[in-house]
């Protein structure tokens, strides 16, 4: 590629999120349904926030950890939607390279987080089925502080690759990022480099964290169905069973959307480009959106307490 034909900028100054490509003309109508579920995830994850912090009853692992996973639905959502919208709706397409950095790696981290909290989640429901006795003690305050800490620290130093490999491709071809955020391979695959070493990378924290997390979670539920299996009635087997399905709803929503994403964004060439990004807002809009209805109507404590406040207000 001769000179004339290239500008070499190794750290543009600025991008262009062009929203959803082929769809332009619809984005107004897009905007609608991703505000709304954007407003109920707001919504519904503060609520659950300031239920948990108001009711001294809800305070102990499983709810502190459902705190965890509101908060952590509510930093990714707001990482990429209100630029979305800003998109759709005032056609605010440039974003800094630098803050495009940012919104990759709160993104990504946020993702990975999530994950992370659902399998301390599945290791709470396995301790209070399996060893009831010993839940109080084996999940302290102080142990779920620190697998929490652990969570965060996981997510954050193995996301930090990411823009720092970013960073150091020469962009050359042109700043126009086809998505509506700066998706991690959205971005380095403007790069005139050889990005394989990011996408490597990508693949490689794809199935070790997130197979690494689903094979914690898949045997704390083999060893919660063995334990519901021997109980003496099938009511107790079922009632047993219900305490977990909100979890279990939780983890599909998370891992079928992002596993789909990073996999067609990798090896899905024919795909088209527009059903990508479709899939992509999958992960980022409906955990946000779903965690807190599934625990709000699936928790009878978030539910009995959501209608006290409710009533309360009537009176």
């Amino acid at each position: 590629m001769s000179d004339s034909n290239t500008t070499d900028f190794t750290n543009p100054s600025t991008f262009i999120l062009l929203g959803i490509p082929g769809l332009e003309a619809a984005h107004i109508w897009i905007s609608i349904p991703f505000c709304a579920m954007y407003s109920i995830a707001v919504l519904g994850n503060f609520t659950i926030l300031f239920i948990v912090k108001m009711e001294p009853s809800l305070h102990g692992p499983m709810f502190y950890f459902l705190c965890m996973l509101a908060v952590t639905d509510l930093v990714m959502s707001t990482s990429s939607v209100p630029k979305m919208l800003s998109i759709f709706w005032f056609n605010s397409r440039e974003i800094s390279f630098s803050a495009c950095l940012t919104q990759m790696y709160f993104v990504l981290s946020f993702s990975e987080m999530e994950s992370g909290i659902l399998v301390a989640m599945a290791f709470d429901r396995y301790v209070a089925i399996c060893h009831p006795l010993r839940h109080s003690t084996t999940l302290t305050n102080s142990v779920v502080v620190k697998i929490g800490l652990a969570v965060v620290l996981r997510s954050g130093i193995l996301t930090l690759p990411y823009p720092f490999l970013a960073r150091q491709w020469p962009y050359c071809r042109t700043n126009i990022i086809p998505h509506f955020y700066c998706g991690h391979m959205a971005v380095v695959k403007l790069a005139c480099a050889d990005i394989r070493i990011s996408s490597y990378y990508g693949l490689f924290k794809l199935f070790s964290v997130i197979g690494m997390d689903a094979f914690f979670i898949a045997v704390s539920y083999i060893r919660i169905l063995r334990a519901i299996f021997r109980l003496p009635t099938k009511d107790a087997r079922l009632k047993t069973f219900g305490t977990c399905i909100a979890h279990i709803c939780a983890i599909s929503a998370l891992y079928i959307p992002d596993v789909l994403s990073s996999l067609i964004q990798r090896f899905g060439h024919n795909v088209p480009l527009h059903f990508l990004i479709l899939i992509t807002s999958l992960y980022q809009l409906v955990p946000p959106v779903l965690h807190p209805i599934i625990y709000g109507l699936r928790t009878k404590q978030i539910r009995v307490r959501l209608l006290q406040l409710f009533t309360h207000k009537e009176t």
